[in-house]
């Protein structure tokens, strides 16, 4: 079940008509616990199991920190969380890949090991590093021990964020199940607005776009170079409306029902750093590497080398978390490196007070980087990678192959650099529709009319799914 599928909206209308019967704040959250349940098990009921041993095992080991102020009873419960989570996303999707990795090493002996047909299930990584998060901050002191299972079984599998994000801490989200939450005119229009625009970039530009990436990639060394970065852009901006698209959504379910998300993307293709890219971009994941990962290893506190150890370490298993492949190793190594290139010369603070034509400068720079980083993350292989960036950057024979340009591109990303640009000007608010205007339903219902009438016949699957 997915928000851009009529059967969602359904089941959505159905759950907002229960809390707008049901007064009682425990009745509420009984049913939301049950309807996210049913909505993960729309997918496949049988990995509901493995959500329950996350909850059930986080729960018990939150329990058990409250009862001891022993250290290494402390440290003990702690391992046991991060053995179990992790163990478990280990296992589900990491298996095979160093099973298939360990194959090309040990080939040469004649040894072969054989692989499992494993079906990775959908929102692993997500609910994982979500449910670690409230161990990690209980172990710490920083956050106080839910001793309500209910409640601790809504914060893992609340619906709206389970498969995809963004990432909710558990300080974030559990206070706001003390009391009942509020249904109202406001809440419910700024969650339908927003998730009216999540589905816009989703149908109508991100689907859009998908088939034009899609056909690049599937046909790489057939075009010139012009058209090859046309189709890289173009995933470009795929990747991006496709998740902030799922985002807003998520937040504007989550807001109809009387709960708040955090953010999760600020117009990330306007950053005149790498360092600000990871700012606005995948903004809960990034936090939760700096808190969890980073911080601990040293941070910046020990030392200019070390600090550039961290982040290569950061960013390689920000990498290898997105998906089991040494592309999406390299992807978050290129990152780490252009971070690490930032650090050194201090590139965000020195642009923070530049003039404009310095800040074009980093802005082209970053989009340069994040644009060539963006091949490895979506190309099948490296082999298909290395011929997409010779593609791009081949001089010599930079028109040959065949030159096409998509009707869809010409369109679609023109939308997405106007949005951009306003958004780091003082009309930025112009998208947000206010609530007391005539007109803002009728641009609404025009976007609604949009998006059905120009859906894709073929169902696209949201990228960040397969993670």
């Amino acid at each position: 079940m997915l928000f851009s599928q009529l059967v969602f909206l359904f089941f959505l209308a159905a759950v907002l008509l229960f809390l707008l019967v049901v007064r009682g704040n425990r009745a509420r959250k009984l049913f939301l616990l049950a309807a996210s349940y049913y909505f993960y098990a729309y997918w496949d009921w049988r990995f509901c199991s493995l959500l329950l041993i996350s909850t059930l095992v986080d729960f018990w080991v939150g329990q058990g920190l409250k009862a001891t102020a022993d250290p290494r009873r402390r440290r003990a419960l702690l391992m046991c969380s991060l053995v179990v989570n992790l163990g478990l996303l280990g296992f589900f999707k990491y298996f095979n890949f160093f099973i298939e990795s360990l194959q090309v090493a040990l080939a040469p002996l004649g040894w072969r090991l054989e692989t499992l047909d494993i079906i990775l299930p959908v929102g692993i990584s997500f609910y994982t590093f979500q449910t670690l998060s409230y161990t990690i901050d209980v172990y710490r002191g920083r956050l106080k021990t839910c001793d309500d299972f209910w409640d601790f079984a809504l914060f893992v599998s609340f619906f709206p964020q389970l498969v995809a994000g963004p990432i909710v801490r558990a300080a974030d989200f559990l206070p706001q199940l003390e009391s009942t939450r509020p249904l109202t005119r406001e809440r419910f229009f700024l969650g339908s607005r927003q998730f009216i625009y999540g589905l816009v970039k989703k149908v109508l530009l991100a689907d859009q776009l998908a088939q034009v990436s899609d056909f690049t990639f599937d046909n790489l060394g057939a075009f010139d170079g012009w058209t090859t970065w046309v189709g890289v852009l173009c995933y470009a901006g795929q990747i991006y409306c496709d998740f902030s698209g799922y985002t807003d959504m998520a937040i504007g379910c989550a807001r109809a029902l009387g709960y708040d998300l955090c953010p999760n993307f600020n117009h990330p293709y306007v950053a005149t750093s790498v360092t600000e890219f990871w700012r606005r971009w995948h903004i809960s994941l990034s936090t939760w590497l700096r808190d969890y990962l980073y911080i601990p290893l040293g941070g910046n506190r020990k030392g200019v080398r070390r600090t550039y150890v961290n982040l290569m370490v950061t960013m390689l298993l920000g990498g290898l978390w997105h998906g089991a492949a040494w592309t999406f190793l390299f992807w978050g190594g290129f990152h780490g490196v252009a971070l690490v290139i930032d650090k050194r010369l201090r590139v965000f603070d020195r642009l923070a007070s530049a003039g404009l034509p310095a800040k074009l400068l980093g802005w082209a720079y970053t989009m340069l980087v994040v644009t060539v980083a963006w091949v490895f993350f979506r190309a099948q292989s490296f082999g298909d990678a290395w011929t997409c960036v010779r593609e791009m950057f081949d001089v010599v024979h930079f028109g040959e192959g065949v030159h096409w340009i998509s009707t869809r591109a010409a369109i679609c990303l023109p939308v997405i650099v106007v949005t951009h640009a306003i958004s780091a000007t003082r009309w930025k608010h112009l998208p947000e529709l206010p609530a007391d205007r005539w007109y803002t339903p009728a641009i609404l219902f025009f976007l609604i009319w949009l998006v059905l009438l120009f859906r894709p016949e073929a169902f696209t699957p949201f990228v960040y799914f397969q993670f």
